[in-house]
């Protein structure tokens, strides 16, 4: 029984100098650096309101004239079969038109001798930038139907912006230095004492994200393109001064 009683004591002591030591460490911290460091955050949901759409029309031809005319002819093919669906002639836009010379290797009995010209090909990117993002979406996922017209053309996957992501940036970070001040103001009265001045305050990098999934971030920065609905977020670190 007393080697019990002996035990209690010395766990009791044990617990007391801890609580002490830490009481001390804790009042020395702030006696020295007298700052209060906190991280607010600033977050948001939005729904992209551009959309932009790539693609390419392709044509080979053993004539350079003919090739140039089959490729305006598609062209044509391709602003009228958008237009008709909605999407405005000005939403269209046509990138400088390449033209290759395409060589075939020339063999004779078995063995290269060189090489023969093949045909032309050539090749010219669109891209379709819009506001009216269903219209555009709607009317994009159909343009390959024009492969079975005799038209060689490719389309890339929709890219989505937001037109005022500067304004939400701004909001943002307002939002994360406001929650970075009122973390700071809850630390300070849990710890009994009173918040001063502003030391310091920055901003971390711009997350932008699909607004669902797992989607990781970048150390510098991540922008989604690929998501209609988005979120983005940022940090503040902020440091406050205590008052002494």
């Amino acid at each position: 029984m007393n080697n019990l009683w002996k035990y209690i004591i010395m766990s009791s002591a044990v617990v007391i100098a801890a609580v002490v030591l830490a009481v001390a460490y804790t009042n020395k911290s702030r006696t020295s650096n007298g700052i209060i460091s906190v991280t607010g955050l600033g977050e948001t949901e939005f729904t992209s309101d551009m959309i932009v759409i790539t693609g390419r029309i392709t044509v080979t031809n053993i004539d350079a004239a003919e090739g140039y005319n089959e490729m305006e002819s598609d062209k044509r093919r391709v602003a009228t079969f958008l237009n008709e669906r909605g999407v405005a002639t000005t939403e269209l836009s046509f990138s400088m038109l390449n033209t290759y010379e395409e060589w075939s290797p020339v063999y004779d009995e078995g063995n290269y001798i060189g090489e023969q010209f093949s045909h032309y090909k050539m090749s010219q990117g669109f891209t379709i930038e819009s506001k009216s993002v269903d219209t555009v979406e709607a009317a994009a996922r159909e343009l390959t139907s024009l492969i079975g017209e005799g038209v060689s053309i490719s389309v890339d996957e929709p890219m989505y912006y937001y037109t005022m992501l500067d304004d939400v940036k701004h909001t943002l970070i307002a939002e994360a230095a406001a929650d970075a001040h009122a973390r700071a103001e809850l630390i300070a009265t849990n710890s009994g004492v009173e918040l001063d001045a502003l030391s310091s305050s920055r901003a971390g990098v711009f997350q932008i994200t699909a607004a669902t999934g797992d989607e990781e971030f970048s150390a510098g920065g991540s922008f989604n393109l690929t998501s209609r609905e988005k979120k983005a977020r940022v940090t503040v670190r902020s440091e406050y001064k205590i008052k002494e």
